[in-house]
């Protein structure tokens, strides 16, 4: 039988807007939205609403429609609350693109989308012009998107160009969505990682936008020491891209629904991350585990006084019990752990924010939800058995944009929709993410999981980062590892005296029999995620010299 959670909430059936900005109250003077460099920059919520109405106001006098898509190209400002919010206002489709993609990459989400409108950060129109182009994508259609106004540039105006008037959002009011509406009309197109194929445009509508957050507070605030009315002043530092689900959710959701002030950093930097924490006195950081191998293991840790952090929330990919505990005791700070996918809009599983819980543990199923494990042969398991997660709850995303066959993949005959990660369940309810379903390794016969390798190599305090994946050979795989040494190793530390160390810890199945690179940096996404495709495609590239290599000792 599935596990319901245990826990249930009321979930408003709006839109976004009318959820954030209910009727008849006053909206917020407080800055929210800050610059974290120039912190004099700020939007307020009563601004923000004011600017997302203009801009829902020039949207419909370009002629767009409901259900018309408005892409933005641009790095963390102040502003992108305004277009994520003001879209929707529209009734139009927000969808941001990664402002690290080719050219290419850029064209494929703009046709994938139909968009019809292009929001583009002026810094990045080295890359966005020629993906325009290519894409035959109009001009007069896309514009200049930035916290400060900007010259005509290449033929490209400023967004306030084309917005509406103070006084015509004063009395212009956006069409609000009720009842299943709600759960029906897409939001925000959000793209996934793309470790697999092309990236796919992931429906995310009103109703699970307003879910995910509910929920999220839910938990965060479930077994803490306060109450609503003692509750601490938090401040967190908004470095999650806002093009991604993690950095929607919390860095506009629910810093706007909890008013929370949220310092935003354009690009991340470790050394500026650890400046800004300092100097504004942040509290709450939501990040994934390659900030917390950073704070672990990086010398500028120490440089800077993080002493006002209080409590991390980490997801996004894999965490281990030792990294997280070794945080912990460095920073003397809770790590709380999440887990969800861009097809839940964020997460599904929280461990409640006041635990102080050093178990690697997920925790629990969000609100309103269910979760099933189910075995390779399709049995579902029990507790302490390995199982695909499937899932099913108000948060659950409508399928794929313009893919009804990988909507239809996505989805059991239970309405569950499968997520390809690998879980085991204690009695309490609690779950441990164990691997990713297609990115295990078979060596004879057995499974061998590259998160739990990761996890293992990452407690050499010579290693500063791992990731593992399987070396293809013709008729085996082997795990092969791809490593980072902290600085002070380099040029001294070698690969066998990784085996040895390794081999002492794992069975021989689990040796990296496939051999171990060092490199300068472990491929991820900036959500965090290994990038599997990458390593798999650096591990073809290296088999024909490892098949070589193992001939000559033959000899």
């Amino acid at each position: 039988m599935p596990q319901h959670s245990p826990f249930k909430i009321e979930i408003p059936a709006k839109d976004i807007l009318s959820y954030l900005f209910p009727e008849n109250k006053e909206s917020s003077d407080q800055p929210i939205w800050i610059d974290a460099a120039e912190p004099d920059r700020s939007l307020s919520p009563k601004q923000l609403l004011q600017w997302s109405k203009r801009l829902g106001v020039g949207l419909q006098k370009l002629g767009m429609h409901e259900g018309d898509v408005v892409m933005t190209f641009a790095t963390n400002h102040i502003f992108v609350p305004v277009a994520y919010l003001g879209v929707s206002a529209s009734g139009c489709i927000f969808s941001g693109c990664n402002p690290a993609y080719s050219v290419s990459e850029i064209v494929y989400q703009v046709e994938n989308t139909g968009a019809k409108v292009i929001l583009v950060d002026p810094a990045l129109l080295g890359s966005a012009l020629p993906a325009i182009d290519k894409a035959r994508f109009p001009r007069d259609k896309v514009f200049l998107f930035n916290d400060v106004e900007c010259q005509t540039t290449q033929g490209i105006r400023d967004w306030r160009s084309m917005i509406g008037s103070p006084d015509e959002a004063k009395h212009w009011t956006w069409r609000a969505i009720n009842g299943d509406a709600c759960a029906t009309t897409t939001a925000v197109i959000n793209y996934s990682s793309g470790t697999t194929g092309l990236p796919k445009g992931v429906m995310i509508s009103h109703q699970n936008v307003i879910a995910n957050i509910e929920q999220s507070i839910y938990m965060r605030d479930l077994e803490q020491d306060y109450t609503p009315k003692t509750k601490p002043t938090e401040r967190w530092l908004g470095f999650l891209p806002l093009y991604h689900a993690y950095g929607q959710l919390w860095s506009i959701g629910a810093a706007c629904k909890l008013l929370t002030p949220c310092f935003f950093m354009r690009t991340f930097s470790f050394s500026s991350f650890l400046c800004h924490i300092q100097t504004h006195r942040i509290t709450h950081i939501q990040t994934a585990p390659p900030v917390l191998v950073m704070l672990a293991k990086r010398p500028e840790t120490v440089s800077y006084d993080i002493s006002s952090l209080v409590n991390i929330l980490c997801g996004a990919a894999p965490l281990s019990a030792e990294l997280q505990n070794e945080v912990s005791t460095k920073c003397n700070v809770q790590v709380v752990q999440t887990w969800g996918m861009t097809e839940l809009t964020c997460s599904m599983l929280h461990v409640p924010g006041g635990l102080d819980d050093r178990s690697g543990s997920v925790g629990h199923i969000d609100p309103n939800a269910s979760v099933k494990l189910i075995s390779d042969d399709g049995r579902e398991v029990g507790v302490g058995e390995r199982g695909e997660v499937l899932v099913k709850g108000p948060n659950v995303c409508l399928g794929y944009w313009r893919n009804a066959q990988a909507t239809r993949e996505l989805f059991d005959d239970d309405g569950y929709m499968r997520t390809g990660d690998v879980a085991v369940r204690n009695e309490r309810g609690w779950y441990w993410i164990v691997d990713r379903k297609k990115e295990l390794i078979k060596v004879k016969g057995f499974q061998v999981a590259p998160a739990e390798l990761e996890a293992l190599l990452l407690e050499h305090p010579d290693v500063a980062d791992a990731a593992v994946c399987a070396l293809q050979l013709d008729h085996e795989e082997l795990p092969r590892g791809y490593l980072v040494l902290q600085e002070n190793v380099k040029g001294r530390m070698t690969e066998e005296d990784i085996h040895t160390w390794l081999n002492q810890r794992v069975a021989k199945h689990k040796r990296l029999l496939g051999g171990i690179q060092f490199i300068n940096e472990v491929p991820k996404s900036p959500s965090g995620k290994i990038q599997r495709k990458v390593l798999k495609e650096w591990a073809a590239k290296d088999a024909h010299d490892f098949v070589r290599t193992r001939a000559r000792a033959k000899l």
